[in-house]
């Protein structure tokens, strides 16, 4: 049996989250409501009842009410992300489900395969996931320029943010956890600030600051971090002198199989070759078989 990774320290999140929640910065969600509406959007165009729904990980209250206006759904549970001995876990009963939805959860579990799979058994046959995680590009400028400014400084740079999903794998993965018809699509968000102070105050206040397994227990020094800032002008700055910063939503969905679905064709079952299709567009197209 594989070994599940350790990259986050699960249990650091869960109080950067507490106290992010005892902050309460107006305004710090937006990225979180910006995910939930569009998930909404999603589910909206779906146009079923679920007489079952699960919203997987955190919900500031946003998410649920983002369903209730998207479609007709029964029975709505919240269920933790839980940490077990042998990986992250999911409350959740086979087949109980006809929908399972998560906004910015799932970049942060360690076995996102297995989890996927968990939410894969929890459904019924032609349930439905919904998920938005952070992909890969996600905070791209604030890891370059960190990364530059301790390189520098310290003649090496630790990990600091966080390795986001990678929207080229989620298909994959959503196979690998037996969904029928995946897909995965991307949604990037740049957000302007002041300065990469501002934006650190921002990702505090959303408890997403760095919760890496292998992050260097030093702390930045002063001294970094401004180095860092002077970098993250220079290089990611625009002309009114506020800098960027990238923040990609991938959104993913899957079904479980179910015989109703539509089915593949098998390889050499077409009834027409490419070549003569095309062929029979530019015809009709133009007349004399020019394109």
């Amino acid at each position: 049996m594989n070994k599940v990774p350790s990259i986050f320290d699960r249990r650091l999140l869960a109080l950067r989250r507490l106290r992010a929640e005892s902050m309460a910065v107006p305004g710090a969600d937006f990225l979180f409501a910006r995910a939930a509406e569009d998930l909404g959007e999603r589910l909206a165009s779906v146009q079923r009842r679920f007489s079952a729904a699960a919203i997987i990980g955190p919900d500031t209250g946003q998410l649920a009410a983002t369903l209730a206006a998207a479609a007709p759904i029964g029975e709505l549970k919240h269920v933790a992300i839980e940490d077990g001995p042998t990986g992250e876990r999911l409350a959740l009963e086979p087949a109980s489900l006809d929908l399972a939805v998560s906004v910015l959860a799932l970049q942060w579990v360690n076995d996102l395969p297995g989890v996927l799979a968990q939410i894969r058994r929890a459904l019924r046959p032609d349930g439905l996931l919904l998920a938005v995680l952070a992909g890969g590009e996600t905070l791209k400028e604030l890891r370059d320029s960190v990364t530059a400014a301790e390189s520098e400084l310290r003649g090496g740079a630790s990990p600091r943010v966080a390795p986001f999903a990678d929207i080229r794998d989620m298909g994959g993965l959503l196979q690998r956890a037996g969904f029928a018809l995946p897909v995965a699509d991307t949604d990037r968000l740049v957000v302007r600030y002041d300065s990469l102070f501002a934006l650190a105050r921002d990702l505090r206040a959303m408890g997403a600051t760095n919760v890496l397994t292998a992050r260097d227990p030093r702390p930045l020094t002063r001294a970094i971090a401004a180095r860092a800032a002077e970098i993250y002008t220079e290089r990611h700055a625009d002309a009114d002198g506020r800098v960027r910063a990238t923040f990609e939503l991938v959104s993913i969905s899957g079904w479980a199989p179910d015989a109703s679905q539509p089915k593949p064709l098998k390889p050499g079952s077409a009834a027409m070759r490419l070549e003569d299709a095309i062929a029979g567009a530019a015809k009709t197209r133009n007349g004399d078989g020019t394109v």
